[in-house]
């Protein structure tokens, strides 16, 4: 049976990434691994880890086996050579035509699905380049509504917001912002994670999920009849719950899956739980799109000492969701 093809992107070249994915290939994942990167750069980033990888020309075709130690590569040139731990702006295109590389191969078929490296918004943004990350470049690229999701073995968490200053979360929580998000979010628990009737705990956006109005009205005026009204569709809703006691044991046995409301509300016990394992999925996209949940660690790049837990978790993920859809597909 031929191996799913997963296309990695390296991310940026001065960070961790590149190192990351070399780790990767080291290890004997059950899985085509295309690394959408500059040759050269793999090429020392696995001198840099002390690794013997064989780099092959991807020629397209999906292999019923892989040796660990072997990388196919889709080479993509940088503009000039990184500095481990220094990102460098004339890089950003290259960087960007990684990302294109995948999502257009994936729309195209060529890949099953898209795992990513960190990456240095920043650096794009110095190009001048309006970069707001992987999430959004891949849905526009899509044509997609999506939704970020944290996922560790033990909780998944979706975020109604994603990188807003705290003061702007309660105007962007609209009535439709919301019933968007949690359509996606059931409609992606059902088709990718195979859950027939998702349980979906709802989080408040004011403390104590604004105590009947005496902490904030946007429970009142807009949580709740949202919610009311997927219920009276069928939807599973729990809440609005109020963030401090929703992930005690008892709470968590009752649900699938979070919606926070806000970006810190929920992220910190996750992280806190299972920071190596924890990965980021993009719901809402045609395609399987799953990432670290970390930084460049410009800090480490070039060490070779980067742990690629988050990576590997990743892309594991990534080929359980391949392997669920082809099962699916056969029914």
């Amino acid at each position: 049976m031929p191996l799913p093809r997963l296309a990695v992107t390296a991310g940026e070249p001065a960070g961790v990434g590149p190192e990351l994915l070399i780790r990767l290939a080291a290890t004997p994942l059950a899985a085509s691994l295309v690394a959408i990167a500059d040759r050269d750069l793999l090429d020392r980033a696995a001198a840099r880890c002390g690794l013997r990888i064989a780099l092959l020309d991807d020629d397209g075709s999906a292999g019923g086996e892989r040796q660990p130690g072997t990388l196919r590569v889709r080479h993509v040139p940088l503009t000039c050579e990184e500095v481990p731990g220094r990102p460098d702006p004339r890089n950003a295109r290259h960087v960007l035509a990684t990302l294109a590389e995948a999502a257009d191969g994936c729309l195209a078929g060529r890949y099953d699905a898209i795992v990513t490296a960190p990456l240095q918004k920043s650096s794009i943004n110095d190009a001048g380049i309006r970069f707001s990350g992987h999430t959004e470049f891949f849905a526009e690229r899509a044509g997609a509504d999506v939704v970020m999701m944290l996922a560790s073995p033990e909780l998944r968490v979706a975020l109604a917001t994603t990188h807003l200053p705290l003061a702007a979360v309660a105007a962007t929580i609209t009535p439709v912002l919301l019933e968007r998000t949690l359509r996606i979010v059931h409609r992606e628990l059902r088709g990718k994670f195979g859950l027939d009737e998702p349980r979906i705990a709802v989080l408040g956006i004011n403390p104590h999920a604004g105590e009947g109005g005496h902490l904030g009205h946007e429970e009142v005026d807009t949580v709740i009849p949202v919610l009311d009204a997927l219920r009276r569709e069928g939807m599973h809703l729990l809440g609005p719950l109020p963030a401090d006691t929703a992930f005690i044991p008892p709470q968590r046995a009752r649900y699938d899956a979070v919606l926070a409301m806000y970006h810190d509300q929920a992220l910190p016990v996750l992280k806190s739980e299972a920071f190596d394992r924890t990965v980021n999925l993009t719901l809402g996209l045609p395609f399987i799109r799953t990432s670290v949940d970390h930084g460049t660690a410009l800090d480490l790049a070039g060490s070779g000492k980067a742990d690629p837990a988050s990576l590997i978790a990743a892309a594991n993920m990534a080929l359980a969701l391949v392997r669920r859809r082809e099962e699916r597909s056969e029914k």
